[in-house]
C-alpha cells in the first residue's frame, strides 16, 4: 500500500492535462485548480498508516479494506463502513477514490468470468485487479460512449467514441475522443466500457488507458466559481473533482489490458452503484447535519415548523440508510462467489434520493431564514468601522459573529455554489441517471410472478397462471439518438 507521498509522486509521470478556459497543466500537484483535490487523495492513502483510522480502514491482518475482495455480508459491510466514513468528510464530494478504483477492477474480472470468452482475459483481469490491490493504483471509468460532436457525423460509421487504427503484437492502437468521466486529472489508468461497440473475435471489449500514456490527452471542465478564501468557501475550495474527457491520439493498448466483458448494463458496475448511493448519502447526512446545527444556531429548537423540515430530512436519509443496509446483508453472489450488494435495494435507494435531492437541498435554504443570503465574510468582520455592527447583527444567543457566519458560509457553500451546481447536473446523468437507476430496479425485483400468482389464492375460482416476469427481462432503453438537422454540415 503506498504512502500519500507515493502518490503524489506518481502524478509528476508526464501526463498531459488540459483545463477548458485555463490551458495546460504542467504540474496538476502545484497547480491552484488542482493542487487541493491532489491533498485529499494524497490524505486518503495517508489514512490507511494513522492508527485511529485502522479499526475503519484495515482487516484485523491489516489489508486496507479498499483491495479487499468481498465474499461475504460482513465484508461487504466493512468496506461499506470505510466507504461511509471517508466519503462524509468531503460532503459527499470526493466521490472517486482507489477504492472505487477497485471495485471497477472487481466489476471488469466478474465480467470477464460471465463472458467466457477465453481463460486469458480472466487472467489478465485477476492481474490487473491485483496489481490495483498491492499497489494502490487509482483507477476511474468511463462508459465508452461517443460525445455529441461523434453523434453528429454523417457516416453512421463515424458515430463511435474511438476507432481501431491498427493492430500489432504489443496490442492494439486507438484514435478518438472518449466522453465524460470523473477525476481524471488525478486518476493514473481510465477503464473504458464496451459502449466504444469495439470487439475482439466477435466479443465486447474493456480497456484500461494509463493515463500518462504518449498521444493521451485529459481535457478537463472549467473549475467550478469560488472564493480562495477557506472560510467563504469551505467545500468548493477543496472538492472539485473536474470531470473531463479523453482524448487518444495513436494510443497503443496493451494485449493484457484488454478484456471481453459481458456488454449488459449491470455488468462493469455492479458494486459501483453502491459507492454511488454512498456518496449521495452522505451529501444527504451533511445536509441534515447542516439543518440541525442550523436550527440551534438561528435558535428554532423549539419551533414546530422548523422541526417538520428536520423530520422529512430524517425520514429520506433514513430510507438510504435501510436500502443499503439491506443491500449488504441481503446479498447476491457472482458464479465465482464474490458478494454484490443486492441492486433492488440500491435501485430503491437511488430512485428515492433522485425524488428528494431538490426538496433536501431547498429545505436547508429554507431553515436559516435571510440570514444565509447576507451573512459577512471573515474580512469584513476585522474591519473596524463594520466590527462592532456586524457583532450585534451576528452575534449572540451562544456564538459569535464570527462562528455563526461560519456555519452560514458553510451551508451556502454546501447548497447554493457553483460546486453545487455542478454536483446536481452531474448525478443527474450518473450511473444511468434516474432511467438507469430505474431499470436497475426492474431488472433486480425477483417477485413479479410470486406476488401475482400468491394474490389469485383469495380468488374461489379457478384463475390462468399469470406471467409477468418479462417485465424484469427487458432490455434498457436505448441511449438517446440525435437527429442531424437538414442543410446542416
Amino acid at each position: 500500500m503506498r504512502t500519500g507521498a507515493d502518490y503524489r509522486a506518481a502524478l509528476r509521470d508526464g501526463r498531459k492535462v488540459v483545463i477548458m478556459g485555463g490551458g495546460t497543466i504542467d504540474d496538476v500537484t502545484t497547480h491552484p485548480a488542482t493542487a487541493a483535490v491532489v491533498e485529499q487523495y494524497v490524505t486518503w492513502y495517508d489514512r490507511h498508516f494513522d492508527p485511529e483510522w485502522a479499526d475503519t480502514l484495515l482487516t484485523p491482518g491489516g489489508t486496507p479494506w479498499a483491495f479487499v475482495p468481498p465474499r461475504s455480508p460482513e465484508e461487504v459491510a466493512a468496506i461499506g463502513r470505510a466507504i461511509k466514513k471517508t466519503i462524509f468528510l468531503s460532503a459527499g464530494n470526493i466521490t472517486h477514490t482507489p477504492l472505487y478504483g477497485h471495485l471497477i477492477a472487481m466489476g471488469v474480472l466478474v465480467a470477464a468470468e460471465n463472458r467466457g470468452a477465453g481463460a486469458r482475459y480472466v487472467t489478465n483481469a485477476e492481474a490487473y485487479r491485483r496489481e490495483i490491490a498491492e499497489t494502490g493504483r487509482f483507477l476511474t471509468f468511463c462508459g465508452g460512449a461517443p460525445v455529441v460532436g461523434q453523434r453528429m457525423q454523417p457516416d453512421p460509421a463515424d458515430r463511435v467514441a474511438v476507432k481501431k487504427v491498427r493492430e500489432t503484437d504489443k496490442g492494439m492502437i486507438l484514435r478518438g475522443r472518449l466522453g465524460m468521466h470523473t477525476s481524471p486529472a488525478y486518476a493514473e489508468d481510465v477503464y473504458v466500457g464496451s459502449f466504444t461497440g469495439l470487439q475482439i473475435d466477435g466479443h465486447p471489449i474493456g480497456f484500461i488507458v494509463p493515463v500518462a500514456a504518449p498521444g493521451v490527452t485529459t481535457l478537463c471542465r472549467k473549475p467550478a466559481a469560488r472564493e480562495a478564501n477557506p472560510f467563504m468557501a469551505p467545500l468548493s475550495s477543496r472538492y472539485d473533482e473536474l470531470d473531463g474527457q479523453m482524448w487518444l491520439d495513436d494510443v497503443l493498448i496493451p494485449w493484457e489490458r484488454v478484456f471481453a466483458v459481458d456488454p449488459a448494463p449491470e455488468a462493469i458496475p455492479r458494486w459501483l452503484r453502491w459507492h454511488h448511493l454512498y456518496g449521495w448519502l452522505a451529501k444527504a447526512e451533511f445536509t441534515l447535519g447542516l439543518a440541525l446545527a442550523l436550527t440551534d444556531a438561528i435558535g428554532l429548537r423549539e419551533h414546530d415548523a422548523t422541526v417538520e423540515y428536520l423530520v422529512d430530512i430524517i425520514a429520506e436519509v433514513q430510507i438510504v440508510r435501510s436500502c443499503i443496509a439491506g443491500a449488504e446483508y441481503d446479498p447476491e453472489f457472482t458464479p465465482s462467489g464474490y458478494c454484490v450488494p443486492n441492486h433492488a435495494h440500491l435501485g430503491a435507494g437511488g430512485i428515492s434520493l433522485f425524488k428528494s435531492r431538490q426538496r433536501i437541498s431547498e429545505l436547508l435554504r429554507i431553515i436559516p431564514g435571510s440570514s444565509l443570503v447576507v451573512a459577512p465574510g471573515d474580512s469584513d468582520l476585522l474591519i473596524p468601522e463594520l466590527a462592532q455592527g456586524l457583532e450585534e447583527s451576528f452575534g449572540g444567543g451562544g456564538y459569535t459573529a464570527r462562528q455563526r457566519s461560519a456555519l452560514l458560509q458553510l451551508a451556502w457553500d454546501h447548497v447554493s455554489s457553483a460546486l453545487e451546481g455542478r454536483e446536481s447536473s452531474f448525478e443527474l446523468h450518473a450511473s444511468g441517471g434516474l432511467p438507469g437507476w430505474r431499470h436497475w430496479l426492474r431488472r433486480s425485483f425477483h417477485d413479479y410472478n410470486q406476488l401475482a400468482n400468491a394474490v389469485l389464492d383469495f380468488i374461489d375460482i379457478d384463475m390462468p397462471a399469470i406471467d409477468v416476469g418479462s417485465i424484469g427481462t427487458a432490455p434498457m432503453a436505448a441511449r438517446r439518438a440525435v437527429s442531424l438537422s437538414s442543410g446542416k454540415k
